[in-house]
């Protein structure tokens, strides 16, 4: 370095950086020297600017994270909830068909009717309780029902926000047990009780109307086609009114009749007894409200075959 350049760089306060340097009182290291750029001209230099250094932008799941993680919580609970209610309202039994009895011959002149129609046999065995069934037939006259103790149901007067389902009522047709239906929620109560009252003991086992008797059972089922119906196992009675003498001449002649599993011994019948004639195949008849007006020449016996149809003999309790 020349003098001349030495003598501006003291005149404008900067020491050389390969001049000696000495230590600071205590120890400390001397202090770097302070050099600042010049130009040609020894003006000093303007300094650089401080670039603008680039950083990372936040991803949309991190901006709304905690939007996103709320609305995914609440679509989780809505799923569930929709699948328990539906799992609590759902039916514990299925219908194939909604049962249409096709007519029947009328009884000839003098004999006997024989009301309701006869159901084709859906078969009959114990399913544990909880299992859905599907029955060919509503309502059923037949089928797989619950077992004890879930059924048979205690015979009484069921009403419209009872929960009931074919699979208890079924094992009381089994039993020899008259159930009448009911459909929908606008029903004479009054009336059904009084009904109840008038049931009769029951044909052949003499049982009291309720209590430990497998029926009657009076509740309510929708699927069906007509407004009420009386039931016995393997024979339905469709009626478009709550026709008390229709239903009792029905259970005094089909009660106790057909049913497989027999609560009492059948009395033998005294060699006066005659059959019922059976009915004439000259006219046909749709389903009605009274008994008369409707009539099959048969009625299924125990093992699902058929039967000629003859006069119960009465018996008393056993």
């Amino acid at each position: 370095m020349s003098k001349e350049s030495r003598r501006r760089q003291r005149q404008a306060g900067r020491v050389p950086a390969s001049g000696p340097t000495t230590a600071r009182p205590g120890g400390d290291s001397p202090a770097a020297p302070t050099t600042r750029s010049t130009g040609p001209r020894g003006t000093e230099r303007a300094g650089r600017r401080e670039r603008a250094r680039p950083y990372d932008q936040p991803s949309t799941f991190q901006r709304y994270r905690t939007i996103i993680l709320g609305a995914a919580l609440l679509a989780v609970v809505a799923v569930v909830g929709a699948g328990v209610f539906a799992a609590a309202t759902e039916k514990a039994y299925a219908c194939s068909n909604v049962w249409q009895p096709s007519p029947t011959a009328s009884p000839r002149e003098g004999a006997s009717p024989q009301p309701g129609y006869v159901q084709p046999d859906m078969g009959q065995g114990h399913v544990p309780v909880g299992t859905k069934i599907t029955y060919t037939y509503c309502p059923p006259a037949s089928g797989r029902h619950y077992a004890q103790p879930a059924a048979p149901i205690t015979a009484r007067v069921y009403g419209p926000t009872d929960t009931l389902i074919p699979e208890q009522w079924v094992h009381n047709l089994e039993h020899g047990g008259l159930v009448i239906l009911y459909r929908g929620a606008e029903v004479d109560e009054a009336a059904l009780r009084t009904l109840f009252d008038a049931v009769p003991a029951s044909p052949i086992c003499g049982f009291e109307p309720g209590g430990q008797s497998p029926g009657p059972v009076i509740a309510r089922f929708d699927d069906m086609a007509w407004p009420f119906a009386a039931l016995v196992w393997g024979r339905v009675l469709p009626l478009q009114t709550l026709d008390q003498q229709a239903i009792l001449d029905y259970y005094a002649t089909w009660g106790e009749v057909t049913n497989p599993e027999k609560l009492c011994a059948a009395p033998s019948a005294s060699p006066s007894s005659s059959e019922t004639p059976s009915a004439s195949p000259a006219t046909s008849a749709e389903p009605s409200a009274s008994a008369g007006s409707s009539a099959t020449p048969s009625a299924p016996s125990a093992s699902g075959g058929a039967v000629a149809p003859s006069a119960p003999a009465s018996a008393s309790p056993s």
